[in-house]
């Protein structure tokens, strides 16, 4: 029965394998790799011991590979190649503090900011990026529970829902005023960017958010209970398509700002007579300390939200 022997080899033996046939003597291999001669003689008998070969004939003038040796140093230098990008890849990912970097975002802002975030975070770190889209109070309970690493929320500045707490920080990167999207045809009378009066929009159907917490829900019951009326629901949707699809063909208003707006459609955003207020956009992270890819795509999004966005 023929036994299989596994001999271990260092990177450190096949580095000085690969300088002496580069460097044509062991001085030379030293010299190069900043080792002593003694070390490098140690490294090559413990080589060729563990093999049981010999890989490297001694001349007065240097030293040169026997075949066996140039046959094992064709397969170290592509081993060594190897070691170093896996080297290179676990400094990078040791940087950025994660392997894969699990972001949760809304979709209006979300869609501007997050793809070139992502493309500039993934220039500076090997990191992944896994992106979830969300409306705020999903990412924020998607980050509770580990799911996300960072997230992109809105909130009503006037009022608002998502308060830094011990177990949460935000970081303000946008504010904005709320207007009224409509279609760019259907409001009687009104020319573009002209404000709207809610005391007029009693029998208006509008377009709300899937989850009625959410705070442009929370800034349209506000402004219509002041009016003296409960706004009438033509649907409930977070899809952003959709949304100004069905506010195009002159069916609903709803309320969002100027950065979220679609240029695709046939829209307008107006302002209103009452005060809607602000709608805030955040980073928020877990409290305390986090991984430097979280705190680069930070750094990151403050420059980006400092770009006016087109509309």
């Amino acid at each position: 029965m023929r036994h299989s022997v596994y001999v271990m080899m260092t990177p450190q033996q096949l580095r000085v394998l690969v300088g002496i046939r580069e460097h044509g003597s062991l001085t030379a291999a030293a010299a190069a790799l900043g080792y002593g001669v003694p070390t490098i003689t140690h490294h090559l008998a413990a080589l060729e011991g563990a093999l049981g070969a010999q890989l490297v004939f001694r001349e007065r003038r240097g030293a040169r590979l026997t075949p066996v040796g140039e046959s094992l140093a064709d397969e170290a230098e592509q081993i060594l190649v190897r070691l170093a990008q896996a080297e290179r890849l676990v400094a990078a990912q040791r940087d950025a503090g994660l392997v894969t970097l699990r972001v949760g975002t809304f979709a209006s802002i979300g869609s501007r900011l997050i793809p070139p975030a992502i493309r500039e975070l993934r220039q500076q770190m090997n990191v992944q990026v896994e992106v979830i889209e969300a409306e705020p109070t999903e990412v924020v309970r998607l980050l509770r529970s580990g799911d996300v690493h960072a997230g992109l929320i809105y909130d009503f500045a006037d009022d608002p829902a998502f308060l830094t707490s011990q177990d949460l920080s935000l970081t303000v990167l946008l504010d904005e005023p709320w207007g009224v999207l409509t279609g760019l045809h259907h409001v009687s009378g009104l020319e573009i960017g002209e404000p709207l009066d809610f005391n007029e929009l009693c029998d208006a159907d509008w377009i709300c958010s899937r989850n009625q917490g959410e705070a442009s829900d929370r800034v349209l019951r506000r402004a219509c209970h002041t009016a003296g009326f409960e706004p009438r629901v033509l649907m409930r949707t977070d899809d952003l398509s959709m949304i100004h699809g069905l506010a195009a063909a002159g069916l609903g208003y709803a309320l969002t700002t100027a950065a979220a707006v679609d240029s695709r459609f046939d829209v307008a955003l107006h302002p209103a007579f009452q005060h809607l207020g602000i709608r805030r956009t955040s980073y928020v992270t877990h409290a305390g300390r986090n991984a430097p890819a979280v705190r680069a795509l930070l750094d990151i999004l403050m420059d980006l939200a400092t770009v006016p966005t087109a509309g």
